[in-house]
């Protein structure tokens, strides 16, 4: 009898702490984490894949126990929409960090072009903010507070274009020579090509045909695919950033009957939202240099996503934000403050081990708030799919040369 009445005591007694741990939890203080990204305009799309994804995160964080060390307290996500313009995404930082002042730390925001301005913000208000962007400008200013969890654009061309060519040696037996460049006026877009045109080109052996840059949203790609036809160059590199530029190039150039292999940078040519406005023949063979992507071993959360939010596959815009708002778990575990110049502090001297929703390097940034060994992914499409083809240990199909 005593045995027993021993063993019930020490039960009540566990589960009593058990429950004033999770009425602890309920009751701690959410931590609010800020995504502040274009949910309105042309660029409304991608902006609510990153809410997706940053949304995901918050569920998967709050199972997980949220913040142990801040008494289990849960993460909030709080969206403000940066609208579709400089101007606009200054204003809704300016809003965000007025109206909220209880954030922790933000991500976002999207176009590097958004990104600069809301940064600018951000700085001042001594706020975190991590981001997919790819402009090098971004990590260029000096600034304390922003963090680039993608590799630059810079960097992503000097990756891929080495890769690129070789697949095409290898696959036809021929190395390209020339190459014409079609860009939008972003600041990615032209970091770039900026990239491209100060040596990279001349170092893989191409010669630049032509290079015309245009302003988004393009009416009319008559006058661009005509060049392109007209210089028959081996290669097109087309930067877009909007979703009806890729359509209407694709779509010129078969009218046209070019033939001429595309390579993108970034995902406008691979999102879902393509397959509602041109055929998926127009798209297959087409390749993609972007920061990230759903890869092997993500097959989880990709049906996840599918099966919560009807996605057909998980761009960047999805995993890179998911991948985020996991940063700033472990930063906040590091800081185990609600103070932002805590958190900041924790994020520039991170050092979680390799990356898992990011491809290379590791959960680390250097003294710019570069994540330390950033690389890329390098999608295809593939039977009216963009699967990832690069890297190797990553890839969930093998790499086709553009017919």
């Amino acid at each position: 009898m005593k045995s027993n009445a021993k063993f019930f005591l020490t039960a009540a007694l566990a589960s009593t702490v058990l429950n004033a741990g999770l009425a602890q939890a309920q009751t701690a203080e959410p931590i609010q984490i800020g995504l502040i990204a274009p949910t309105s305009g042309i660029y409304a799309r991608p902006g609510q894949v990153m809410k997706m994804g940053a949304e995901m995160a918050i569920e998967d964080v709050n199972k997980a126990g949220g913040i142990a060390c801040l008494g289990g307290a849960p993460l909030q996500l709080v969206t403000i929409d940066s609208g579709d313009s400089v101007e606009k995404a200054t204003n809704s930082a300016q809003r965000m960090v007025a109206d909220f002042p209880g954030l922790v730390g933000a991500t976002g925001a999207y176009l590097s072009s958004f990104t600069l301005a809301v940064s600018e913000v951000t700085e001042r208000a001594n706020l975190p903010l991590l981001t997919l962007s790819y402009s090098d400008l971004i990590t260029s200013r000096g600034f304390k507070n922003i963090f680039q969890t993608s590799a630059t654009a810079g960097v992503q061309a000097q990756i891929a274009l080495p890769i690129i060519l070789d697949l095409a040696e290898q696959q036809t037996g021929t190395r390209p020579k020339t190459v014409a460049i079609i860009t939008d006026n972003t600041a990615a877009s032209l970091a770039s090509v900026d990239r491209m045109k100060k040596g990279l080109l001349k170092d893989v052996g191409l010669d630049l045909s032509f290079e015309q840059v245009f302003t988004p949203p393009l009416a009319d790609a008559t006058s661009l695919v005509q060049q392109v036809r007209q210089q028959k160059p081996d290669l097109l590199f087309f930067l877009p950033t909007v979703i009806s530029d890729s359509k209407l190039i694709l779509e010129k150039m078969k009218e046209f009957r070019v033939n001429t292999p595309v390579v993108s940078f970034g995902i406008a040519i691979a999102e879902p939202e393509v397959l509602n406005t041109m055929q998926a023949d127009l798209l297959e063979g087409v390749m993609s240099a972007v920061a990230n992507w759903g890869t092997k071993g993500q097959e989880d959360l990709i049906k996840r996503l599918n099966e919560k939010y009807g996605e057909p596959w998980m761009t960047q815009n999805a995993i890179s934000t998911y991948g985020d708002i996991w940063l700033f778990k472990d930063a906040l575990d590091k800081s185990c403050s609600r103070d932002r110049a805590a958190l900041g502090e924790a994020l520039r001297t991170l050092n979680a081990g390799p990356a898992k929703y990011f491809p290379g390097g590791t959960l680390s940034f250097d003294d710019k708030g570069h994540r330390e060994g950033a690389s890329l992914t390098i999608i295809q499409w593939q039977k009216g799919i963009p699967v990832t083809v690069y890297p190797d240990d990553l890839a969930l199909a093998k790499p086709i040369w553009p017919k």
